[in-house]
Parts: C-alpha cells; sequence; structure tokens
C-alpha cells in the first residue's frame, strides 16, 4: 500500500518558522514530481510549490523568498521549509506526489494545519 504521510504542522507565531516532511510509505516503481498545496474553508486547494526528480523547482508567488521545497530522493520524502509566515499562511497543507505503482497515479497525503497566530 503506498501513501504519503505528512508531519510538521502546528501552531507559530507570525514571522516564526516551520519545516513540513513528506515520505512515501511503501515501495513505488518510480517517484516523479511532488509538491505542496494548501487548501482553507471554503476555498479551493491552491499549489505552494513543486519540485521534479531533477530538482526543478516551482513556486507560487505569495511563498517566493519565504518558502523552499527540498527532496531527498533515497528517503522517497519531500520537505517545506516555511519562513516568515504570515496569518495568511494560515490552512491545511497537502502533500502531493506522482509515483509510478501500475502506472503513474497522483496521491495525496492526509493533510497537516499550519496555524499562524498574530
Amino acid at each position: 500500500q503506498v501513501q504519503l504521510v505528512e508531519s510538521g504542522g502546528g501552531l507559530v507565531q507570525a514571522g516564526g518558522s516551520l519545516r513540513l516532511s513528506c515520505a512515501v510509505s511503501g515501495s513505488p516503481l518510480s517517484i516523479s514530481t511532488m509538491g505542496w498545496y494548501r487548501q482553507v474553508p471554503g476555498k479551493q486547494r491552491e499549489l505552494v510549490a513543486t519540485i521534479t526528480n531533477g530538482g526543478g523547482r516551482n513556486y507560487a508567488d505569495f511563498v517566493k523568498d519565504r518558502f523552499t521545497i527540498s527532496r531527498d530522493n533515497a528517503a522517497k520524502a519531500v520537505y517545506l521549509q516555511m519562513n516568515s509566515l504570515k496569518l495568511e499562511d494560515t490552512a491545511v497543507y497537502y502533500c502531493n506526489a506522482l509515483l509510478y505503482v501500475a502506472g503513474y497515479r497522483t496521491y495525496w497525503g492526509q493533510g497537516t494545519k499550519v496555524t499562524v497566530s498574530s
């Protein structure tokens, strides 16, 4: 059973930092692009950042220069370092990965809540 398991959410003051982690459990034959998305109640899930298996990164404009996405291919993991957090960063953050099991398919983590307080 292939799953994405997230950790690292929590409560932080504005201006603070958090690091989210997401690990792939199980044994996919290949891991392609991985990423992070976020969602607040009443709004659509939105892209935060993605990273290819070659290390190419893409960021949403609202997190550039504050968030950094990275991955460890040997550990089958992706990370999101979030600095200078703002109140509007409060959301549930979801890990996403394109995995090859019996064909390529997108997998999602269960979500981890990030709350930024004033």
